[in-house]
């Protein structure tokens, strides 16, 4: 199996951080992927863009312009086990914390800071982080025949109380302290963020199955909060699109076929 740091261009001995400030680091980060990818970066940018010059100009639209488009296109790199989610995913989930925050979604904003401390910063400060991340996927209930330390009831066990604390924990979070007219929406769609971002940092593909749920409770959310007058459609219109991204990773990205997997 060809080593993933050899097809992305990542120094094994250095943080990406430091491949920043190299325009053919971006370049390499977005070759190689599936054509399906492609078209739907293309398809996801142009359709955000006329969704966002469709309503009222405003900085926070923008803002939240730049945020999906960046978000968006992080998703499609971590389908392609690619580690550009780093410093496109920090952006992004930066801004989609002032959206969220603005929006009166707080659990959400939560997740986003979530996703810095596990998807993003590791990717910028750990050199061993984003390498052999092809070899390194796998389904949860292939840990055994792996001979891994933890075994597959272990991870199930573990990723349920995680996911029930979560909610319990953002819930009252919201009812009690910052009052959200959408806790019971806001807080779960956030605890399936949680785990979801937890089973991505273990490089386990089951997390494509929490993606899925997560982006079908953002569309609720986004959907809901737009129509109470909080936000816009643009975010409603972008967790679409990652939905659209997860069903590519069923089928088509390293996470599910292993014959992309080196």
């Amino acid at each position: 199996m060809q080593n993933t740091s050899n097809q992305t261009g990542v120094d094994q001995s250095k943080p990406v951080f430091f491949d920043l400030f190299k325009p053919a680091w971006y370049v390499e980060q977005m070759s190689n992927w599936t054509t399906v990818s492609y078209i739907l970066l293309a398809f996801g940018i142009g359709f955000l863009l006329s969704q966002t010059i469709a309503a009222p100009i405003t900085p926070i639209a923008i803002w939240t312009l730049l945020a999906a488009v960046l978000g968006f296109t992080t998703t499609l790199a971590i389908t392609n086990a690619r580690p550009l989610n780093g410093v496109f995913g920090l952006i992004s989930a930066v801004i989609y914390i002032v959206v969220a925050l603005h929006a009166k979604n707080p659990a959400d904003a939560i997740l986003q800071g979530v996703y810095i401390i596990l998807l993003d910063l590791p990717v910028l400060v750990m050199p061993g982080w984003a390498k052999n991340v092809n070899a390194r996927v796998r389904r949860i209930s292939e840990v055994g025949g792996r001979k891994e330390r933890f075994s597959a009831n272990f991870w199930y066990t573990t990723f349920a109380i995680i996911f029930i604390l979560a909610w319990l924990a953002l819930y009252f979070f919201e009812i009690k302290l910052t009052h959200s007219p959408r806790p019971l929406i806001d807080s779960g769609t956030a605890a399936i963020g949680i785990v979801g971002a937890l089973m991505t940092t273990l490089r386990f593909s089951d997390s494509y199955y929490f993606w899925i749920a997560q982006g079908i409770a953002q569309v609720i959310l986004w959907g809901v909060t737009a129509s109470q007058g909080d936000a816009s459609l643009v975010l409603f219109f972008t967790y679409m699109m990652y939905l659209a991204n997860d069903g590519v990773a069923l089928f088509a990205s390293p996470w599910f076929k292993h014959s992309l997997r080196g």
